[in-house]
């Protein structure tokens, strides 16, 4: 019997309390943490070996040696403090320890895992993760709201970010691109949170999503054919549909001699190409001073020369730059936006065309969005966790204020299966009216 087991309290086993604001249908979690025992050991081992390391010395060590200088300190801290350890409780705490140190602390257990795909952090002592469309609660915590802190703060200042009272939201990401947000108090009234949206190792391809049924064989090779020939495409759906992962996917289909810039405001587009050049947006510092906004970025991709901008989001008055972009010699552009079906994507462009600072008439504003976008391609999140392309439609033109979208792939839903889920079918409801662009040679302009 170990340390951790000889400290554990001794009381009968009841199920956990259902949390607050917890979907009614998470299962149950398969995640199996330390115990509380073992966690709270750790902590007070951590504390004495941080009393005892040099940190100056720390910084200069590798990842091995300093493992191995870790468990050095564990070893002398048992004997001192007349401890006995087992095997897995040394193990745990030098690898707690050492994530502490150079590390995202708690995080990390769960950020090796491939399967999770959302880490939502609710507070130090609530964490939910995201499989396979499903949310569950995992025995991960932190010490205290000041340790979760701590964590926020070092992801945010490895990208040049920061977060703290004066600016107490931040949008980050990780090393392997997984996307970032974090909010402190006072806007957190219940302490710190935070969100993370995980990303593959390695991006899926078109022909993945079409494999998963995502998209059907006809509508890969569809968008195959519209990226190659130059259509300029935005990608629009609600939070967690999918739109990044489709953008990236699409993406795959430009030709790898063309020179492509994008633009984001935390980088986590990852094309493959070798002409690629990736800009990412900053806000201000403390005295409200350098802030560089996507408007500012869209503006500059334009004198660098670029085949195709890509821009991670369009939320605002960088629209109008975006869609001149795709006017003015860059076809073949491609964004996201928010928006509940492809037709309410022309009302979006149309607010935030709005938001540019230009007096422009609405008519006016959907000429420019009439000449510049070709194709909306709709994704969704199903209550089944699956993703879907849900349409498809082309802007084949415009009647006074009226843009024409004809409609050629949509998901029909058919019921709902085993498990709740959800079956459909893609179907094409009509050929392309735009066979005068899908013929063109794709390295024209």
């Amino acid at each position: 019997m170990g340390l951790a087991d000889r400290l554990a309290p001794k009381q009968t086993q009841l199920p956990p309390a259902p949390v607050p604001g917890a979907p009614k249908s998470a299962p149950a979690p398969s995640f199996q943490g330390p115990s509380a025992a073992l966690q709270s050991l750790s902590a007070r081992f951590h504390q004495l070996v941080l009393e005892r390391l040099d940190l100056a010395v720390v910084g200069q060590l590798g990842p091995q040696e300093l493992q191995q200088r870790l468990a050095q300190s564990v070893d002398q801290l048992a004997v001192s403090e007349r401890a006995v350890l087992s095997a897995e409780e040394k193990r745990h705490i030098v690898e707690s320890v050492f994530h502490e140190l150079v590390g995202l602390g708690p995080l990390e257990t769960l950020l090796k895992d491939p399967s999770i795909s959302d880490i939502l952090i609710n507070a130090s002592d609530v964490v939910f993760v995201e499989r396979a469309g499903k949310l569950e609660r995992v025995p991960v915590r932190f010490r205290d709201d000041r340790h979760l802190i701590n964590i926020i703060q070092r992801i945010a200042s490895r990208v040049g970010r920061r977060i703290d009272e004066s600016s107490p939201m931040v949008d980050a990401r990780l090393a392997d691109g997984s996307r970032v947000n974090a909010v402190i108090p006072p806007l957190a009234i219940d302490g710190p949170s935070m969100s993370i949206r995980r990303f593959g190792s390695r991006p899926l391809d078109a022909s993945a999503l079409a494999r998963n049924g995502a998209m059907s064989a006809e509508m890969l090779e569809y968008l195959s054919v519209a990226v190659r020939s130059r259509c300029s495409i935005l990608i629009a759906g609600g939070t967690g549909a999918g739109k990044t992962t489709m953008l990236n996917a699409l993406s795959s289909f430009i030709p790898e001699d063309e020179r492509i810039i994008t633009v984001e405001d935390a980088a986590e587009l990852r094309l493959m190409q070798p002409h690629v050049v990736r800009l990412e947006s900053r806000p201000a510092n403390l005295e409200g001073k350098g802030e560089v906004a996507i408007r500012d970025l869209v503006r500059n991709a334009l004198r660098m020369r670029p085949d195709r901008i890509v821009v991670g989001e369009c939320r605002g008055a960088e629209v109008l730059d975006m869609l001149q972009a795709m006017n003015t010699g860059h076809e073949g552009s491609m964004s996201t936006v928010h928006a509940n079906n492809t037709r309410d994507v022309v009302s979006r462009l149309t607010t935030m065309l709005g938001m540019a600072g230009t007096a422009l008439s609405e008519e006016t504003m959907k000429t420019i969005i009439s000449r510049a976008v070709h194709l909306i391609v709709h994704v969704s999140r199903f209550s089944d966790g699956r993703r879907r392309v849900t349409g498809i439609s082309e802007l084949t033109g415009q009647m006074g204020a009226t843009i024409q979208l004809h409609d050629v792939f949509v998901f029909e839903r058919t019921g709902t299966g085993a498990n709740g889920a959800i079956l459909g079918t893609h179907k094409q409801l009509a050929k392309t009216a735009l066979g005068h662009l899908m013929g063109r040679n794709p390295g024209g302009h």
